[in-house]
């Protein structure tokens, strides 16, 4: 099999997606005519219609309220928010709706929405299209939060997040869009976190665009790397185990440091695994300010492969 992009294996999961399903359907801005902002929707509105394929207004609670009631409905809506931070408009659908009406309705309704969105910085899109805000979203009960991050992951997981019958916001990484890699076609879950690459010095955990970081660090220290995938809710399991052998952590994540979900990590890693650590646990984050446009001080804002290294081999002392 050939090798695809990491963009084409969630245009792919896209296409199948609308094939297979008659209640399933696209909305969003520019997911149309213009083929989606990151084209992983080119196409799509010729093949399936604009029934299908639907251009919305500039309004992202309008729309993303709109594929709460077609959820509830019974469609299968996959809303497109063009990057997180502009998924802060429409945070009271998501949050005050679409996550708390199984709840309130005691089951008796269930919102099968998919949201997906654009996140994270490395192509100079500057502060207001650059943020990483899946951890604000974390905290959040009645949602799951999934992070491909490999091409089996963003080929596999929008099908596994349609099947599922409450809300769940699929992140996706333009830093990796231009990543190849062949599909394997084994099944893929939206509930573990998964072993990315085998190391015994230090357990290096971390989720999304900073995949590809961690697992290049990982072979300057001998690191074990643990991908979470799956946010909420958090699969700690793997990264116990990984613990148990190499009783040291790093966490490494896009996101802010203070009040962050790398914070939230090692409060499980403290809980569950306290005993097996022979040093703290250590983070690497982004730099506690709104992401600059200019690249040097982008990739300096950023966790990087060296910032990774430095805080591995920080905990042999």
């Amino acid at each position: 099999m050939s090798a695809i992009t990491y963009r084409e294996a969630l245009r792919q999961a896209l296409y199948e997606a609308l094939e297979k399903d008659e209640r399933v359907f696209l909305m969003g801005e520019d997911v149309g005519k213009y083929g989606g902002t990151y084209a992983v929707s080119k196409g799509m509105l010729e093949k399936f219609g604009p029934e299908r394929v639907r251009d919305t207004p500039l309004s992202e609670l309008g729309f993303t309220g709109a594929g709460v009631g077609a959820a509830l409905g019974g469609l299968r809506p996959i809303v497109e928010v063009m990057t997180v931070n502009f998924s802060l408009l429409a945070l009271d659908q998501i949050v005050n709706t679409a996550a708390l009406l199984r709840h309130m309705s005691g089951g008796q309704f269930s919102v099968p929405l998919v949201v997906r969105m654009a996140t994270g910085a490395g192509r100079q899109l500057a502060a207001q299209h650059s943020h990483s805000l899946e951890g604000w979203f974390a905290h959040i009960p009645g949602i799951k939060i999934v992070a491909p991050a490999t091409i089996d992951d963003a080929r596999g997981m929008l099908g596994a997040a349609l099947a599922d019958p409450d809300p769940v916001l699929h992140f996706e990484y333009p830093a990796l869009y231009e990543m190849k890699g062949e599909v394997s076609g084994d099944p893929v879950d939206i509930a573990t976190s998964k072993l990315r690459r085998a190391g015994s010095k230090v357990t290096i955990v971390t989720y999304g665009g900073c995949l590809p970081k961690a697992l290049e660090a990982a072979e300057a220290v001998d690191g074990e790397v643990i991908d979470l995938r799956v946010l909420r809710p958090l699969d700690m399991a793997p990264v116990v185990a990984s613990l148990k052998k190499t009783r040291r952590a790093v966490i490494v994540d896009e996101g802010w440091r203070s009040g962050g979900l790398a914070a939230e990590i090692v409060a499980r890693i403290m809980e569950q695994a306290f005993y097996e650590l022979d040093a703290p646990v250590a983070r690497v984050c982004s730099e506690e300010v709104p992401v600059p446009y200019a690249r040097h001080l982008e990739e300096a804002t950023l966790p990087q492969v060296g910032k990774i290294v430095a805080a591995a081999k920080g905990l042999f002392g």
